[in-house]
């Protein structure tokens, strides 16, 4: 397997089979360190990744992984049979025995896209000099939306514990994950108890053959089967439930700046006119758009409504939530925004005031289906105006009367 740069691999002596195993795979160049040498070898030749094998010194390891986190760009840090609790960007990777190798080498493969993909944003922001595009620099488990199948005892404990970290979608049955999975975009899956090994394998073989989920992390708790057979980098086998948030967060928060990479990706591609959070237009850009819009309907005599969905939750990561949603099911002609007050304005183009109303009243059962809820596995409800074009309206006039109608509905 080739690979952009060195690797640093740091174990012991008592690691040695495991070692072996890694240099059958071919995972070169490869720079062996100890723990007391590591900080050196990870200054010395810059590493694309580190993977750290076996018994670990947890103080250096420590220090190891805030090294290693402030690197740019993304350096991976795989951690083989970890102990834990975990550094929050070291990636676990349980149960080396038997394709252990094989496993380190499709993990690693995983993690290193992250690396070229971060890599790729800074040159083209760099090149570009978008110095307007924001990158969010809080943790990305912020904008995470995770999915937790099951219906055992576990279900309660485990979405107030995911709750805490991370926007968490719940279904009760393979049937309806497989309809979230289709409706919106996840940073991880969670497959708790209730369910047999056999409809187990059957969801995770169907998640294996889709490039869609391929490289989504998924954590199976409670249910006996083994990671062999299916072609997920980023499967992890949790037998006891309380381990399952320690194991599945690392790998759930670098999904999670991939997708900011690649809204921020989208987002130099328009001239930084999208939001690298949402996805959608800046407000700017937003009214300028509309601006034009206006004036197009107007001058071809052609409909265009408007639609405001406005939620009672102030949690951002519910609104971003629902603005990625959006962004994802509305048509390519149409335009939307996230605005200041948490509000998204959603421009309809060629339709009328009726069509622009069964297509928000679907947009808002959508939402309220899979959208992160501000509690765990709540729902989030959206509150709809509409306001339609009308002869000589400009843009601020019709989102005037947009937020007029808000306003008296409010009344």
């Amino acid at each position: 397997m080739s690979q952009p740069g060195p690797i640093v691999v740091i174990a012991d002596k008592t690691s040695a089979p495991l070692y072996k195993a890694l240099s059958k795979a071919k995972l070169f160049p490869v720079v062996d360190s100890d723990w007391q040498e590591a900080a050196t070898a990870i200054a010395r030749v810059k590493p694309c990744a580190v993977l750290a094998v076996g018994p670990r010194d947890e103080v250096a390891f420590e220090d190891i992984a805030r090294r290693v986190e402030i690197l740019s760009p993304y350096v991976p840090l795989i951690a083989l049979d970890p102990t834990l609790p975990l550094p929050n960007n070291a990636l676990p990777l349980t149960d080396i025995g038997g394709r252990g190798a094989h496993r380190v080498a499709d993990r690693l493969n995983a993690a290193l896209r992250v690396r070229s993909l971060h890599s790729t944003v800074l040159r083209r922001a760099r090149d570009t000099r978008l110095t307007e595009l924001q990158m969010p620099t809080d943790d990305p488990l912020q904008d995470a939306s995770v999915l937790l199948v099951g219906r055992g005892n576990s279900f309660p404990a485990l979405s107030v514990a995911l709750g805490e970290r991370m926007g968490v979608i719940g279904a009760l049955s393979i049937e309806q994950a497989a309809k979230h999975l289709n409706a919106r975009s996840l940073d991880g899956i969670i497959i708790g108890g209730g369910f047999t090994p056999r409809v187990v394998d059957a969801f995770l073989l169907v998640l294996s053959e889709d490039s869609r989920y391929r490289n989504l992390p998924v954590v199976v708790s409670s249910t006996p089967i083994s990671p062999e057979p299916y072609d997920l980098p980023n499967l992890e086998i949790v037998p006891e439930a309380a381990d399952v948030v320690a194991i599945a967060a690392p790998l759930i928060r670098q999904k999670a700046f991939e997708a900011r990479l690649n809204r921020a990706s989208r987002s130099i591609e328009a001239g930084g006119m999208l939001d690298p959070r949402t996805g959608l237009l800046t407000e700017a850009a937003f009214l300028r758009d509309l601006s034009r819009l206006v004036e197009d309907a107007q001058a071809q005599g052609a409909g265009l409504s408007v639609a405001r969905f406005t939620f009672t939750t102030r949690q951002d990561r519910s609104r971003y939530d629902a603005a990625r949603i959006i962004g994802q099911l509305m048509r390519r002609m149409d335009i939307a925004t996230l605005q200041g007050d948490g509000s998204i304005v959603v421009v309809f183009q060629g339709t009328s005031l009726d069509n622009a109303r069964m297509i928000s009243r679907r947009l808002a059962s959508v939402l309220k289906q899979t959208a992160v809820g501000p509690k765990a596995t709540g729902r989030l409800a959206a509150d709809v105006s509409l306001s339609t074009l009308m002869p000589n309206d400009t843009g601020d006039s019709i989102l005037a009367r947009l937020h007029l109608a808000d306003a008296q509905a409010a009344s």
